[in-house]
């Protein structure tokens, strides 16, 4: 180890810890050059698990290090939000068989290629910025828990020990989800997912729906909250909120919703467990 800087090495192998990665480019701009790189992992200090990308050897490849590596070490303002936020927080068996698996990343900038080409059991999905207009928040450690929650978003700890992950609340994931509905399959979702929302707080309901910018997604969102009657939507502040104007038909032959003429399959009790 003597010609390899023992002190740098082992910072960097402290950096990455057992499921970090770091980026060619994060590599280079912490001072260590292709050349050194290249011998830390023909020491067996370092491996590759896609182009461009290293971590530990031995270390263990997992979507929680992957999505932590891209907040704090790549500082990209991804987070985990719609469905898999959703899963995460407990409420995978309201999913459509496998979509838990699908680790959905939303955000200003598209994850680097290098994270589509990891073999991992979890496929990342990119679903853009999402429907909202807020600004974006720098995902450093010292952000606060206030900074994030203007935002619809929040720490999350996927276990005991585990780093903590910037996750959209229950209430932005739900708006992200009924963004992406484009079928009655989704809606049957949208609705089961619904169901379960009885303790979403109206205040930041009201402030995430004066920043969408999808009618379809508001609309599917406040008629499934009625739909399911939740006490939280009597409260939910309305005011500034631009539902826009004419119908809006998901299915065909379905259902108009008297009050946020959206139209929903007729059938969507018979999809309720």
């Amino acid at each position: 180890m003597s010609d390899q800087n023992p002190g740098k090495l082992n910072r960097l192998l402290a950096e990455l810890g057992d499921m970090r990665l770091v980026s060619s480019r994060w590599l280079r701009a912490h001072g260590y050059s292709n050349s050194l790189v290249a011998r830390y992992v023909g020491s067996g200090w370092l491996m590759s698990p896609a182009r461009g990308v290293y971590m530990r050897k031995g270390g263990r490849l997992q979507w929680e290090g992957v999505v932590r590596s891209l907040q704090a070490g790549e500082e990209m303002p991804l987070h985990l939000g719609g469905r898999f936020a959703l899963a995460l927080q407990g409420h995978e068996h309201y999913l459509r068989l496998g979509e838990a698996g699908t680790v959905t990343l939303y955000g200003p900038v598209r994850p680097p290629g290098w994270v589509g080409k990891l073999s991992m059991a979890q496929r990342f999905e990119y679903r853009g910025k999402g429907p909202f207009d807020l600004p974006v928040v720098p995902y450093k450690d010292g952000v606060s828990e206030r900074a994030l929650s203007e935002q619809g978003l929040a720490w999350h700890r996927a276990g005991p020990g585990a780093d903590a992950l910037v996750c959209a609340t229950p209430e932005r994931a739900m708006l992200e989800l009924c963004d992406g509905v484009s079928d009655a399959a989704g809606v049957y979702e949208a609705d089961a997912l619904m169901q379960a929302m009885t303790t979403l707080r109206p205040q930041r309901v009201g402030t995430l729906l004066r920043h969408c910018r999808s009618i379809k997604a508001k609309r599917l969102f406040l008629a499934l909250a009625d739909r399911h009657r939740h006490a939280w939507l009597s409260h939910v502040p309305l005011d500034g909120v631009d539902l826009g104007r004419g119908k809006r038909a998901l299915v065909t032959g379905g259902r108009l919703h008297p009050t946020y003429q959206i139209t929903l399959p007729g059938d969507l009790d018979e999809h309720l467990a």
